[in-house]
């Protein structure tokens, strides 16, 4: 396919000059009018999203529908009935048929963002659909067709899932029958001062105030801070100066206030699985201590309510009681003695109390942190069950593995 990469690029709104950069546009075009699946991978703000743009615009499907899906913000119990659809009555709330998005993009491209966040469970009904075409929407019994060009797009580092069992090897190998790798903008230094003067641009004329000028050694400057959040940082910085500096000639000393002055330390590519299943896994259990703390509360105003509704009985009275220690005997109650007149009727003594012991209560009475209820709360389960974190974890509701981790964090082991 003879195409012009200056039009490719100025149709898109894209600037670079960057051999690494103009590679991957390259490729894209190449790989258009195939209809082979394609990965693309980089880090976080690099803008991989305009490669499927550029491969669905140049295919032969061009004329056909065209859906972006961001599946890492679809939460893990609706994510296959957004893909592939629901039957009327399948779970609760599916009041009707629902067609999903392969069904909605058939003859044309769909767009799967952030793919390395899928579910083990939805990433074989993808596969599936990759190499038969078919899939079988929630709830009902018979596949349906689809003909769809799948573009996938990762942050995720792919290997190191598959090896942790994350992410299927063979669902790797049937998207990635072309990968296309989009460097980070730390080294594509020589296109920093390019963006920088594009963004200016635009932001001058949507706020109609003049365009922000830049001198070399503020220009030296972009190039050497390392743009750990890659495009869209430098977006974001380069509209905040837009609005905020008064003079427009920015200097190096007037960019140095802009900039952190302690940035991130930086991977040397993609990020971590590990540190996203970590996220998740403390987001999930957020939720649980949550629930507890609600649970508590509500149990909590149920008690107040049985005792407000027992002190206006009419035969209710208060029962006085003393702590008394002593050095033999652990501490007790003892029932304060009752007297009677003889205008009173005959009353039944009232039995001893039975002794207990005096629990302490589940969480202290005083402000504190959600780390710190977490913690008291995981310390007395393991009290509870005589160390035992397997049992301790399972009254938890998280898993012995979490368990284990938060001991480590805190010095528990």
């Amino acid at each position: 396919m003879n195409v012009d990469l200056q039009q490719v690029m100025q149709r898109f709104g894209i600037v670079g000059r960057n051999p690494s950069f103009l590679r991957a546009i390259e490729t894209a075009v190449q790989v258009a009018p195939t209809d082979l699946s394609v990965l693309v991978t980089g880090e976080s703000g690099v803008g991989k999203e305009f490669f499927p743009k550029i491969i669905h615009a140049y295919s032969l499907r061009k004329h056909q529908g065209y859906v972006a899906v961001n599946c890492g913000a679809i939460p893990e119990g609706t994510i296959d009935s957004e893909l592939f659809g629901h039957r009327k009555g399948s779970f609760t709330g599916a009041i009707s048929d629902r067609k999903g998005y392969f069904e909605e993009a058939d003859g044309g491209t769909i767009f799967l963002d952030e793919v390395g966040e899928l579910p083990l469970a939805t990433q074989a009904r993808l596969l599936r659909v990759l190499e038969s075409g078919e899939f079988i929407p929630v709830g009902a019994s018979k596949p349906l067709k689809t003909d769809v060009r799948v573009v996938a797009a990762t942050n995720v580092n792919i290997q190191e899932a598959i090896a942790r069992g994350r992410f299927r090897e063979d669902l790797y190998y049937r998207l990635s029958t072309v990968p296309i790798v989009v460097p980070p903008l730390r080294k594509r230094q020589e296109d920093i001062v390019l963006l920088f003067k594009l963004f200016a641009s635009l932001s001058a004329e949507k706020n109609q105030i003049p365009m922000l000028e830049i001198t070399p050694e503020a220009e030296e400057l972009l190039r050497r801070y390392p743009w750990p959040g890659n495009i869209r940082e430098l977006r974001n910085l380069t509209d905040r100066i837009s609005i905020l500096e008064y003079d427009r000639h920015l200097t190096a000393e007037d960019l140095r206030g802009y900039l952190p002055e302690r940035t991130p330390e930086l991977s040397t590519s993609l990020v971590p699985v590990e540190r996203q299943s970590e996220e998740r896994s403390f987001a999930n259990e957020r939720e649980i201590l949550y629930q507890v703390l609600f649970d508590m509360k509500r149990d909590i105003t149920s008690l107040k309510q049985t005792i407000a509704t027992m002190r206006q009985e009419p035969h209710y009275e208060p029962i006085h009681t003393t702590l008394v220690p002593t050095e033999m005997e652990p501490m007790h109650t003892e029932v304060e003695e009752v007297t009677e007149s003889d205008s009173e009727p005959y009353r039944e003594p009232r039995k001893e109390l039975i002794e207990a012991p005096v629990e302490e209560p589940l969480l202290p009475d005083r402000p504190m942190t959600i780390d710190e209820a977490e913690r008291i709360l995981i310390m007395r389960a393991l009290e509870r069950h005589g160390g035992n974190k397997t049992e301790a974890a399972e009254e938890l509701n998280i898993s012995p593995r979490t368990l284990y981790r938060k001991l480590r964090s805190y010095g528990e082991e």
